[in-house]
Protein backbone atom coordinates (compact mmCIF):
# COMPACT_ATOMS: atom_id res chain seq x y z
CA UNK A 1 0.00 0.00 0.00
CA UNK A 2 1.15 3.46 -0.99
CA UNK A 3 1.97 5.70 2.34
CA UNK A 4 1.79 9.34 2.59
CA UNK A 5 3.91 11.40 3.22
CA UNK A 6 5.67 11.48 6.66
CA UNK A 7 6.69 14.82 7.63
CA UNK A 8 5.05 16.48 10.44
CA UNK A 9 6.03 17.61 14.07
CA UNK A 10 4.49 18.54 17.11
CA UNK A 11 4.17 22.62 15.90
CA UNK A 12 2.65 21.38 12.73
CA UNK A 13 -0.11 19.41 14.60
CA UNK A 14 -0.78 22.45 16.84
CA UNK A 15 -1.44 24.52 13.78
CA UNK A 16 -3.51 21.62 12.27
CA UNK A 17 -5.69 21.13 15.43
CA UNK A 18 -6.27 25.00 16.69
CA UNK A 19 -5.86 26.92 13.30
CA UNK A 20 -8.55 24.72 12.11
CA UNK A 21 -10.96 25.16 14.99
CA UNK A 22 -10.51 29.26 14.67
CA UNK A 23 -11.51 30.51 11.61
CA UNK A 24 -13.27 34.37 10.80
CA UNK A 25 -16.55 33.44 13.07
CA UNK A 26 -15.30 36.08 15.52
CA UNK A 27 -15.42 38.63 13.18
CA UNK A 28 -18.08 37.02 10.41
CA UNK A 29 -21.08 36.22 13.06
CA UNK A 30 -20.14 38.28 16.35
CA UNK A 31 -23.56 39.64 16.02
CA UNK A 32 -24.86 36.18 15.92
CA UNK A 33 -23.27 35.47 19.25
CA UNK A 34 -24.21 38.04 20.97
CA UNK A 35 -27.97 38.76 19.88
CA UNK A 36 -27.90 34.90 20.86
CA UNK A 37 -26.37 35.07 24.27
CA UNK A 38 -25.06 38.86 25.22
CA UNK A 39 -21.26 39.53 26.56
CA UNK A 40 -21.46 36.99 29.44
CA UNK A 41 -24.15 34.50 27.52
CA UNK A 42 -21.33 34.15 25.59
CA UNK A 43 -18.47 34.22 27.30
CA UNK A 44 -20.07 31.32 29.24
CA UNK A 45 -21.31 29.61 26.46
CA UNK A 46 -17.33 29.08 25.34
CA UNK A 47 -16.19 28.45 28.16
CA UNK A 48 -18.40 26.15 29.33
CA UNK A 49 -18.82 24.60 26.08
CA UNK A 50 -14.59 24.44 25.43
CA UNK A 51 -14.20 22.87 29.43
CA UNK A 52 -17.24 19.96 28.46
CA UNK A 53 -15.00 18.95 25.18
CA UNK A 54 -11.98 18.41 27.34
CA UNK A 55 -12.93 14.70 28.45
CA UNK A 56 -13.53 14.29 24.31
CA UNK A 57 -10.45 15.45 23.69
CA UNK A 58 -9.01 12.99 26.50
CA UNK A 59 -10.80 10.18 24.48
CA UNK A 60 -9.76 10.77 20.77
CA UNK A 61 -5.99 11.37 22.42
CA UNK A 62 -6.55 7.58 23.61
CA UNK A 63 -7.83 6.22 20.43
CA UNK A 64 -4.89 7.75 18.11
CA UNK A 65 -2.19 6.73 20.19
CA UNK A 66 -3.71 3.44 19.47
CA UNK A 67 -4.50 3.82 15.75
CA UNK A 68 -3.09 6.50 14.02
CA UNK A 69 -4.80 5.56 11.35
CA UNK A 70 -6.10 8.42 8.81
CA UNK A 71 -9.73 7.74 9.00
CA UNK A 72 -10.26 8.54 12.68
CA UNK A 73 -13.67 8.16 13.86
CA UNK A 74 -14.45 5.65 11.30
CA UNK A 75 -11.61 3.22 12.38
CA UNK A 76 -12.39 4.01 15.98
CA UNK A 77 -15.67 2.91 15.58
CA UNK A 78 -15.26 0.00 13.75
CA UNK A 79 -13.22 -1.83 16.66
CA UNK A 80 -16.43 -1.69 18.11
CA UNK A 81 -19.77 -1.02 15.93
CA UNK A 82 -20.76 -2.38 12.60
CA UNK A 83 -19.31 -0.86 9.39
CA UNK A 84 -22.58 0.81 8.57
CA UNK A 85 -22.55 3.02 11.91
CA UNK A 86 -18.24 3.40 11.53
CA UNK A 87 -19.55 4.57 7.64
CA UNK A 88 -22.20 6.94 9.60
CA UNK A 89 -19.84 8.37 11.85
CA UNK A 90 -17.25 9.08 9.21
CA UNK A 91 -19.71 10.53 6.69
CA UNK A 92 -20.71 13.07 9.33
CA UNK A 93 -17.27 14.00 10.14
CA UNK A 94 -16.35 14.70 6.31
CA UNK A 95 -19.64 17.02 6.48
CA UNK A 96 -18.28 18.76 9.41
CA UNK A 97 -15.06 19.74 7.46
CA UNK A 98 -15.68 20.02 3.95
CA UNK A 99 -18.60 22.25 5.07
CA UNK A 100 -16.50 24.73 7.02
CA UNK A 101 -14.34 25.29 3.11
CA UNK A 102 -17.19 26.74 1.58
CA UNK A 103 -17.30 28.98 4.06
CA UNK A 104 -14.39 30.03 4.35
CA UNK A 105 -14.43 30.56 0.82
CA UNK A 106 -17.87 33.26 0.67
CA UNK A 107 -16.45 34.76 4.01
CA UNK A 108 -13.00 35.47 1.55
CA UNK A 109 -15.36 37.34 -0.65
CA UNK A 110 -17.34 39.52 2.25
CA UNK A 111 -14.05 40.51 4.01
CA UNK A 112 -12.80 41.45 0.19
CA UNK A 113 -15.92 43.41 -0.45
CA UNK A 114 -15.82 45.10 2.77
CA UNK A 115 -12.18 46.74 2.60
CA UNK A 116 -12.49 47.84 -1.35
CA UNK A 117 -16.45 48.38 -1.52
CA UNK A 118 -16.64 48.36 -5.55
CA UNK A 119 -16.24 44.32 -4.94
CA UNK A 120 -19.78 44.77 -4.18
CA UNK A 121 -20.85 44.94 -7.36
CA UNK A 122 -22.14 42.90 -10.64
CA UNK A 123 -25.28 40.84 -8.96
CA UNK A 124 -25.20 37.68 -10.30
CA UNK A 125 -28.66 36.20 -8.73
CA UNK A 126 -30.02 36.00 -4.97
CA UNK A 127 -30.04 33.22 -2.63
CA UNK A 128 -32.84 33.45 0.38
CA UNK A 129 -32.55 37.52 -0.37
CA UNK A 130 -29.05 37.83 -0.13
CA UNK A 131 -27.05 38.71 -3.13
CA UNK A 132 -24.28 37.01 -5.03
CA UNK A 133 -21.90 38.78 -6.76
CA UNK A 134 -19.34 38.48 -9.56
CA UNK A 135 -16.51 39.15 -7.90
CA UNK A 136 -16.92 37.52 -4.45
CA UNK A 137 -17.41 34.34 -5.89
CA UNK A 138 -14.41 34.96 -8.54
CA UNK A 139 -12.03 35.66 -5.27
CA UNK A 140 -13.50 32.83 -3.33
CA UNK A 141 -12.41 30.64 -6.39
CA UNK A 142 -9.42 31.58 -6.51
CA UNK A 143 -8.95 30.66 -2.96
CA UNK A 144 -10.15 27.54 -3.07
CA UNK A 145 -7.95 26.60 -6.11
CA UNK A 146 -4.82 28.03 -4.09
CA UNK A 147 -5.99 25.74 -1.29
CA UNK A 148 -6.42 23.15 -3.48
CA UNK A 149 -2.92 23.43 -5.28
CA UNK A 150 -0.94 23.66 -1.76
CA UNK A 151 -2.30 20.57 -0.55
CA UNK A 152 -1.73 18.68 -3.68
CA UNK A 153 1.52 19.34 -4.13
CA UNK A 154 2.43 17.99 -0.48
CA UNK A 155 1.68 17.65 3.16
CA UNK A 156 5.31 19.53 4.11
CA UNK A 157 3.85 22.66 2.14
CA UNK A 158 0.64 22.77 3.37
CA UNK A 159 1.98 22.55 7.26
CA UNK A 160 4.36 25.19 6.59
CA UNK A 161 1.43 27.80 4.88
CA UNK A 162 -0.46 26.59 8.09
CA UNK A 163 2.15 27.41 10.60
CA UNK A 164 2.74 31.03 9.11
CA UNK A 165 -0.87 31.44 9.05
CA UNK A 166 -1.77 30.91 12.64
CA UNK A 167 1.34 31.54 14.56
CA UNK A 168 0.70 35.46 12.05
CA UNK A 169 -3.22 35.31 13.17
CA UNK A 170 -2.50 35.04 17.15
CA UNK A 171 0.57 37.88 16.93
CA UNK A 172 -2.18 39.88 15.28
CA UNK A 173 -4.94 38.95 17.76
CA UNK A 174 -2.75 40.09 20.34
CA UNK A 175 -1.48 43.56 19.22
CA UNK A 176 -5.51 44.46 18.52
CA UNK A 177 -6.73 42.99 21.62
CA UNK A 178 -4.17 45.22 23.63
CA UNK A 179 -4.78 48.61 21.75
CA UNK A 180 -8.70 48.01 21.77
CA UNK A 181 -9.08 46.93 25.46
CA UNK A 182 -6.67 49.98 26.58
CA UNK A 183 -9.67 52.30 25.20
CA UNK A 184 -12.80 50.28 26.31
CA UNK A 185 -15.08 50.69 29.17
CA UNK A 186 -17.11 48.06 31.69
CA UNK A 187 -20.06 50.23 31.42
CA UNK A 188 -20.55 48.74 27.54
CA UNK A 189 -21.15 45.58 28.53
CA UNK A 190 -25.11 45.78 29.50
CA UNK A 191 -27.01 43.90 28.93
CA UNK A 192 -24.86 41.04 29.88
CA UNK A 193 -27.38 38.54 28.81
CA UNK A 194 -30.45 38.95 25.57
CA UNK A 195 -32.70 36.18 27.44
CA UNK A 196 -32.72 34.82 30.53
CA UNK A 197 -29.42 33.62 31.71
CA UNK A 198 -29.51 29.73 30.93
CA UNK A 199 -31.06 30.69 27.91
CA UNK A 200 -28.56 32.78 26.93
CA UNK A 201 -25.87 30.43 27.27
CA UNK A 202 -28.23 27.58 26.07
CA UNK A 203 -28.18 29.26 22.45
CA UNK A 204 -24.35 30.01 22.54
CA UNK A 205 -23.63 26.77 23.88
CA UNK A 206 -25.59 25.40 20.57
CA UNK A 207 -22.88 26.61 17.95
CA UNK A 208 -20.01 25.63 20.30
CA UNK A 209 -19.57 22.82 18.58
CA UNK A 210 -18.68 24.09 14.65
CA UNK A 211 -16.69 26.63 16.26
CA UNK A 212 -14.55 24.34 18.29
CA UNK A 213 -14.75 21.54 15.86
CA UNK A 214 -11.02 20.97 14.49
CA UNK A 215 -9.17 19.99 17.33
CA UNK A 216 -9.52 16.15 16.33
CA UNK A 217 -8.70 16.58 12.78
CA UNK A 218 -4.98 15.98 14.28
CA UNK A 219 -6.05 12.34 14.27
CA UNK A 220 -6.58 12.98 10.40
CA UNK A 221 -2.76 13.25 9.67
CA UNK A 222 -1.19 10.94 12.32
CA UNK A 223 -0.10 8.62 9.08
CA UNK A 224 2.06 11.66 8.31
CA UNK A 225 4.41 12.40 11.93
CA UNK A 226 7.91 12.09 11.09
CA UNK A 227 9.28 9.18 12.33
CA UNK A 228 10.70 10.92 15.34
CA UNK A 229 7.40 12.12 16.52
CA UNK A 230 6.04 10.69 20.15
CA UNK A 231 2.55 8.99 20.09
CA UNK A 232 1.93 10.43 23.42
CA UNK A 233 2.22 14.31 21.48
CA UNK A 234 -0.96 13.80 19.93
CA UNK A 235 -2.79 13.75 23.05
CA UNK A 236 -0.66 16.56 24.15
CA UNK A 237 -1.48 18.87 21.09
CA UNK A 238 -5.62 18.26 21.18
CA UNK A 239 -5.45 19.56 24.62
CA UNK A 240 -3.35 22.60 24.15
CA UNK A 241 -5.39 23.11 20.79
CA UNK A 242 -8.95 22.48 23.00
CA UNK A 243 -7.76 24.86 26.09
CA UNK A 244 -6.33 28.16 23.70
CA UNK A 245 -9.32 28.16 21.08
CA UNK A 246 -11.77 28.66 23.82
CA UNK A 247 -9.38 31.09 25.49
CA UNK A 248 -9.63 32.68 22.13
CA UNK A 249 -13.28 33.02 21.54
CA UNK A 250 -13.79 33.81 25.40
CA UNK A 251 -11.18 36.51 24.65
CA UNK A 252 -12.58 37.89 21.70
CA UNK A 253 -16.34 38.11 23.33
CA UNK A 254 -15.34 40.02 26.07
CA UNK A 255 -13.29 42.52 24.29
CA UNK A 256 -16.34 43.11 21.72
CA UNK A 257 -18.33 44.10 24.91
CA UNK A 258 -15.44 45.67 26.55
CA UNK A 259 -14.63 48.05 23.91
CA UNK A 260 -18.10 49.53 22.97
CA UNK A 261 -21.93 49.57 23.28
CA UNK A 262 -21.96 46.08 21.80
CA UNK A 263 -25.89 46.84 21.35
CA UNK A 264 -25.97 50.12 18.87
CA UNK A 265 -23.59 48.08 16.65
CA UNK A 266 -25.40 44.62 15.96
CA UNK A 267 -26.44 43.79 12.60
CA UNK A 268 -23.14 46.23 11.78
CA UNK A 269 -21.35 44.29 9.03
CA UNK A 270 -18.50 42.72 10.41
CA UNK A 271 -19.21 43.84 13.98
CA UNK A 272 -15.96 43.47 15.64
CA UNK A 273 -13.90 45.38 13.72
CA UNK A 274 -16.69 48.40 13.75
CA UNK A 275 -16.41 47.81 17.52
CA UNK A 276 -12.74 48.37 17.76
CA UNK A 277 -13.05 51.44 15.23
CA UNK A 278 -15.50 52.55 17.23
CA UNK A 279 -13.50 52.53 20.78
CA UNK A 280 -10.08 53.82 19.05
CA UNK A 281 -11.72 56.17 16.81
CA UNK A 282 -8.88 55.09 13.89
CA UNK A 283 -9.10 53.11 10.73
CA UNK A 284 -5.68 51.61 11.29
CA UNK A 285 -6.80 49.08 13.70
CA UNK A 286 -9.41 48.38 11.40
CA UNK A 287 -6.50 47.28 9.46
CA UNK A 288 -5.22 44.59 11.72
CA UNK A 289 -8.39 42.99 12.24
CA UNK A 290 -8.97 42.15 9.35
CA UNK A 291 -5.61 41.15 8.35
CA UNK A 292 -5.50 38.67 11.15
CA UNK A 293 -9.28 37.39 9.86
CA UNK A 294 -7.38 36.78 6.34
CA UNK A 295 -4.76 34.63 8.00
CA UNK A 296 -7.05 33.45 10.08
CA UNK A 297 -9.35 32.44 7.31
CA UNK A 298 -6.58 30.96 4.93
CA UNK A 299 -5.51 28.55 7.80
CA UNK A 300 -8.61 27.35 8.60
CA UNK A 301 -9.46 26.85 5.33
CA UNK A 302 -6.28 24.86 4.86
CA UNK A 303 -6.85 22.92 7.61
CA UNK A 304 -10.07 21.88 7.67
CA UNK A 305 -9.53 20.87 3.82
CA UNK A 306 -6.22 18.57 5.11
CA UNK A 307 -8.80 16.76 7.61
CA UNK A 308 -11.52 16.16 4.97
CA UNK A 309 -9.41 14.86 2.28
CA UNK A 310 -7.50 12.20 4.57
CA UNK A 311 -10.86 11.06 6.06
CA UNK A 312 -12.33 10.61 2.28
CA UNK A 313 -8.91 9.30 1.31
CA UNK A 314 -9.05 6.86 4.42
CA UNK A 315 -12.90 6.12 3.68
CA UNK A 316 -12.10 4.91 0.37
CA UNK A 317 -9.37 2.98 1.05
CA UNK A 318 -11.34 1.26 3.68
CA UNK A 319 -14.12 0.59 0.72
CA UNK A 320 -16.61 2.99 2.42
CA UNK A 321 -16.30 5.35 -1.02
CA UNK A 322 -15.55 5.33 -4.24
CA UNK A 323 -12.02 3.44 -4.59
CA UNK A 324 -10.66 6.17 -6.78
CA UNK A 325 -10.68 8.45 -4.00
CA UNK A 326 -7.77 6.47 -2.09
CA UNK A 327 -5.23 6.93 -5.13
CA UNK A 328 -1.62 8.65 -3.57
CA UNK A 329 0.29 10.87 -5.82
CA UNK A 330 3.23 8.90 -7.06
CA UNK A 331 5.44 11.81 -6.13
CA UNK A 332 4.02 14.19 -4.09
CA UNK A 333 2.35 11.14 -1.93
CA UNK A 334 -0.74 13.45 -1.17
CA UNK A 335 -4.39 11.97 -1.25
CA UNK A 336 -4.43 13.55 -4.78
CA UNK A 337 -8.07 12.22 -6.01
CA UNK A 338 -9.56 13.44 -2.40
CA UNK A 339 -7.70 16.53 -2.74
CA UNK A 340 -8.92 17.33 -6.50
CA UNK A 341 -12.65 16.51 -5.75
CA UNK A 342 -12.88 18.56 -2.65
CA UNK A 343 -11.34 21.23 -4.19
CA UNK A 344 -14.18 21.20 -7.26
CA UNK A 345 -17.38 20.07 -4.22
CA UNK A 346 -16.21 23.46 -2.80
CA UNK A 347 -16.30 25.86 -5.12
CA UNK A 348 -19.61 24.17 -6.64
CA UNK A 349 -21.11 24.74 -3.10
CA UNK A 350 -19.86 28.46 -3.34
CA UNK A 351 -22.38 29.33 -5.52
CA UNK A 352 -24.72 29.20 -2.59
CA UNK A 353 -23.45 32.47 -1.35
CA UNK A 354 -24.00 34.52 2.25
CA UNK A 355 -27.09 32.82 2.76
CA UNK A 356 -25.19 29.49 3.96
CA UNK A 357 -23.17 31.18 6.52
CA UNK A 358 -25.18 30.98 9.92
CA UNK A 359 -27.38 27.57 8.72
CA UNK A 360 -23.99 26.00 7.90
CA UNK A 361 -22.87 27.06 11.47
CA UNK A 362 -25.84 24.95 13.02
CA UNK A 363 -25.46 21.17 10.65
CA UNK A 364 -21.39 21.40 11.21
CA UNK A 365 -22.25 21.82 14.88
CA UNK A 366 -24.55 18.93 14.95
CA UNK A 367 -22.53 16.56 12.73
CA UNK A 368 -19.50 17.39 15.17
CA UNK A 369 -21.14 16.33 18.12
CA UNK A 370 -22.42 13.24 16.32
CA UNK A 371 -18.82 12.13 15.58
CA UNK A 372 -17.27 12.99 19.31
CA UNK A 373 -20.75 11.14 20.52
CA UNK A 374 -19.36 7.94 18.55
CA UNK A 375 -16.21 8.05 19.31
CA UNK A 376 -16.70 8.44 23.36
CA UNK A 377 -19.40 5.42 23.13
CA UNK A 378 -16.93 3.57 21.04
CA UNK A 379 -14.12 4.10 24.10
CA UNK A 380 -16.49 2.90 26.42
CA UNK A 381 -16.97 -0.53 24.94
CA UNK A 382 -13.38 -1.51 25.38
CA UNK A 383 -13.68 -1.85 28.88
CA UNK A 384 -11.21 0.80 29.88
CA UNK A 385 -9.91 1.60 33.26
CA UNK A 386 -12.47 3.10 35.63
CA UNK A 387 -10.60 6.60 36.00
CA UNK A 388 -10.65 6.08 31.65
CA UNK A 389 -14.40 4.88 31.42
CA UNK A 390 -15.85 8.07 33.84
CA UNK A 391 -13.91 10.71 31.67
CA UNK A 392 -15.64 8.69 28.44
CA UNK A 393 -18.95 8.56 29.95
CA UNK A 394 -18.91 12.11 30.48
CA UNK A 395 -17.28 12.57 27.13
CA UNK A 396 -20.27 10.80 25.86
CA UNK A 397 -23.21 12.87 27.80
CA UNK A 398 -21.82 15.99 26.39
CA UNK A 399 -21.60 14.93 22.61
CA UNK A 400 -25.23 13.39 23.55
CA UNK A 401 -26.28 16.87 25.23
CA UNK A 402 -24.95 18.73 22.12
CA UNK A 403 -26.78 16.77 19.73
CA UNK A 404 -30.15 16.96 21.43
CA UNK A 405 -29.70 20.93 21.50
CA UNK A 406 -30.70 20.84 18.15
CA UNK A 407 -33.52 17.82 17.44
CA UNK A 408 -35.80 18.41 20.34
CA UNK A 409 -38.46 20.58 18.84
CA UNK A 410 -39.33 21.86 22.66
CA UNK A 411 -35.50 23.27 23.26
CA UNK A 412 -34.84 27.37 22.15
CA UNK A 413 -32.76 27.15 19.13
CA UNK A 414 -33.97 23.60 17.41
CA UNK A 415 -33.04 23.19 14.11
CA UNK A 416 -35.44 24.84 11.41
CA UNK A 417 -36.82 23.23 8.80
CA UNK A 418 -34.20 24.54 5.95
CA UNK A 419 -31.53 23.25 8.69
CA UNK A 420 -33.27 19.92 8.81
CA UNK A 421 -33.38 19.42 5.27
CA UNK A 422 -29.76 20.17 4.48
CA UNK A 423 -28.88 17.20 7.24
CA UNK A 424 -31.38 14.96 5.59
CA UNK A 425 -29.64 15.80 1.95
CA UNK A 426 -26.00 14.84 3.04
CA UNK A 427 -27.92 11.72 5.07
CA UNK A 428 -29.37 10.64 1.26
CA UNK A 429 -26.07 11.62 -0.66
CA UNK A 430 -24.23 9.29 1.92
CA UNK A 431 -26.43 6.71 1.33
CA UNK A 432 -26.04 7.15 -2.37
CA UNK A 433 -22.44 7.23 -2.85
CA UNK A 434 -21.49 5.06 0.27
CA UNK A 435 -20.43 1.26 0.87
CA UNK A 436 -21.01 0.54 4.08
CA UNK A 437 -21.88 -2.81 3.68
CA UNK A 438 -18.71 -3.75 1.51
CA UNK A 439 -16.45 -6.01 2.36
CA UNK A 440 -13.58 -4.45 5.18
CA UNK A 441 -10.47 -3.38 2.39
CA UNK A 442 -8.07 -2.42 4.94
CA UNK A 443 -9.12 -3.42 8.89
CA UNK A 444 -8.30 -1.38 11.57
CA UNK A 445 -4.93 -1.78 13.20
CA UNK A 446 -4.39 -1.36 17.36
CA UNK A 447 -1.20 -1.03 19.35
CA UNK A 448 -1.85 -3.67 22.51
CA UNK A 449 -2.10 -2.27 25.70
CA UNK A 450 -3.44 1.72 24.76
CA UNK A 451 -7.05 1.19 24.47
Amino acid sequence: MTRLARKLGITDYFSLGWGTMVGVGWLVVMDDWLLRGGPLGGILGFAIGGILLLPVGFVYGKWVMAMPDASGEVAYTAKVFARPVSFFTGWMMVLAYFIVCPWEAVAVGRLAGFVFPWLNRIELYRVADKPVYLPHLAIGLGLTALVTTVNYRGIRLSATFQNWTTFGTLALFVIFIVCGAARGSPSNFPPLFTHAPWVSILLVLQVVPYFMNGFESVTKAAEEASPEFRAVGFSRVIFTAIVVGFLFYVVVVAAVGFVAPWRQLTGTPFMTAAAFQYAVGSRWIVSIILSTAILSLFKVFNGNFVAATRLLFAMSRRGLLDDRLAAVHPQNRTPGAAVLALGIATGLFMFLGSAILVPISEVGSVASAIGWFAVCLAFLLTKPTLRDYLIALLGACVGLAMILMKFLPFVPGHFSNWEWLAFGIWIVLGAIVGRPRAANANPPTIRAGVV
